[in-house]
C-alpha cells in the first residue's frame, strides 16, 4: 500500500521505475519505425495487412502518445489497458501460431508478449503512484 505521509515507500519506486520500463520500451519501438519508416511498412505488409506505411506511422504516433502517457501519468489507466490490447494483437498478428512452423523461436516471442501484456494490466489497476504523476483520467479517479 501506498501512503499519503509525503514519506517515498519502496511500492512508489516500484511504480516509478516500472512506468519508467515501459515508456523505454515504447519510445525504443517508436524510434525503430521512424529510423525506418519503410522497413517497419514492409514487416507489416509481409503479415497482409494492407496501408502498412499509414498503419506503421499511426503505430509509431501511437506508441509516442503512450510514452507520454508513462511518464507523465496522464489517463494512465486508459494507456495500460491499451497498450495491453495492442501488445496482444501484435503477440497474434507477427507471432502467433502461423509463425511458428517456420522459426520456433516465433513461439518464444508469442509468449513474451503476454508477460508484458500481465504487467501492463498490473499497472492499470494500481495506477501510476504517488511520484511524478498527473493523473488525469478517463475511467477513474485515484487517491
Amino acid at each position: 500500500m501506498t501512503t499519503e505521509t509525503g514519506s517515498p515507500s519502496w511500492q512508489s519506486v516500484a511504480l516509478l521505475i516500472g512506468r519508467l520500463i515501459f515508456a523505454a520500451v515504447f519510445l525504443m519501438a517508436a524510434v525503430f519505425k521512424f529510423l525506418d519508416i519503410n522497413g517497419t511498412a514492409a514487416y507489416i505488409a509481409s503479415a497482409g495487412f494492407p496501408l502498412s506505411l499509414l498503419l506503421a506511422w499511426l503505430a509509431a504516433i501511437f506508441e509516442i502518445a503512450l510514452v507520454i502517457c508513462f511518464l507523465t501519468g496522464a489517463f494512465f489507466t486508459e494507456a495500460s489497458l491499451l497498450a495491453a490490447a495492442y501488445v496482444l494483437f501484435l503477440a497474434f498478428a507477427f507471432h502467433g501460431p502461423s509463425h511458428w512452423t517456420g522459426n520456433q523461436a516465433e513461439f518464444g516471442f508469442f509468449i513474451d508478449h503476454f508477460t508484458f501484456v500481465a504487467g501492463l494490466l498490473f499497472a492499470a489497476v494500481h495506477g501510476p503512484g504517488l511520484w511524478l504523476a498527473l493523473r488525469h483520467s478517463l475511467i477513474g479517479s485515484r487517491n
